[in-house]
């Protein structure tokens, strides 16, 4: 992976495309069809189902933070390669969807094509950039048979972590509903002009825009959180409150998190906080369902080895013991295979 490959100098983003049209990618496309002057983005989608004719049909309705509803013109198609070659990829799916989608992803990309990977949890390409004991290791738990590593260049990856919240209600409609901050990184560190470029075009958009030195310390610092308030939420059934509200599950969720604390330290990102600060934190937040229990409400899939089976993995690998995360994983994973929300083939020891 040469330099050049990975730092892209020129900074016009013209043709974008999402993969992932819910509710984080019509968020993209909200702010970027309805904040930038007309004509300076063309905005496309790769959908399918009731999504794909409602895009079609009527094109993306985004309903802002006062209410105000706005059209947003999107072509869609199921097939990428009918969309043509990409400045930048938006690509926002859950975790479960990505290997599936690479190909598509792929079908986007030209050789200066920029892929924004706004995803939950650990992405595939983690461990390319990051110096340390795991540098290079290759998650099985996120990317069964390599797909993705092999169909996406590292190289035209740009990290983002999404701390802003929509909802998408029915296809092609989407709700903003609080907070608009991005930040972005390269997986290989450091600041380089093609990020920057990244970050004026979405401050441009209306995001509050940060941009990390070391993109793999904002996503493992969010998924410290998230990695015990989702699967224990779609395990019970409680909102947030509810769960820290409980001493025993709240304590139990504090030792999933210090297991998570110390491979963080042992791949290089510390986090200094102690988890009942971050409960603290959450707590602000008010009784919520996490997005993991609408997975489960709405039978969907759920996003359990981004979050738990890869940390999990990265223990495995460097013989740190995890008995909290493993009854974590263990559990979540059998009422995600009995409600048919997690593949039985994936199950691993």
């Amino acid at each position: 992976m040469t330099t050049t490959s990975i730092h892209r100098t020129t900074g016009s983003f013209h043709k974008i495309a999402i993969v992932g049209a819910g509710a984080i990618g019509g968020l993209f496309a909200g702010w970027l069809g309805t904040r930038l002057p007309a004509g300076q983005v063309r905005l496309s989608a790769v959908a399918r189902g009731e999504t794909l004719r409602a895009l079609r049909e009527r094109g993306l309705t985004w309903v802002d933070a006062g209410g105000a509803e706005h059209r947003v013109p999107v072509q869609a198609s199921d097939d990428a390669a009918e969309l043509g070659v990409q400045d930048l990829v938006i690509v926002s799916v859950k975790g479960p969807a990505m290997p599936a989608v690479a190909p598509a992803v792929r079908a986007l990309m030209g050789p200066h094509t920029v892929v924004l990977v706004a995803m939950n949890g650990v992405p595939w390409w983690f461990f390319d950039g990051l110096p340390g004991e795991a540098a290079g290791l290759r998650l099985a738990s996120v990317d069964p048979a390599g797909v993705c590593a092999a169909t996406i260049p590292v190289g035209q990856v740009v990290g983002c972590v999404v701390h802003a919240s929509a909802a998408a209600p029915r296809p092609a409609r989407v709700e903003r509903i609080k907070n608009n901050q991005l930040i972005i990184g390269e997986p290989a560190g450091g600041l380089s002009p093609r990020v920057q470029a990244l970050s004026a075009l979405l401050t441009q958009a209306g995001f509050e825009v940060t941009v990390s030195g070391r993109i793999q310390r904002d996503i493992w610092f969010k998924l410290w959180g998230n990695m015990t308030m989702n699967p224990v939420s779609a395990l019970t059934g409680a909102p947030c409150d509810r769960i820290l509200d409980d001493e025993l599950v709240r304590g139990f969720c504090s030792a999933v998190m210090r297991e998570a604390q110390t491979i963080g330290a042992r791949i290089g990102i510390p986090i200094d906080q102690d988890p009942q600060e971050r409960h603290a934190v959450t707590r602000k937040l008010g009784s919520f369902k996490t997005s993991m229990l609408q997975d489960v409400e709405a039978g969907r899939p759920i996003e359990l080895d981004a979050l738990v089976g890869a940390v999990r993995e990265i223990g495995q690998h460097l013989g740190v013991a995890t008995p909290s995360i493993d009854a974590l994983m263990g559990l979540t994973r059998l009422m995600g295979t009995m409600r048919g929300l997690y593949p039985e083939s994936t199950t691993t020891p």
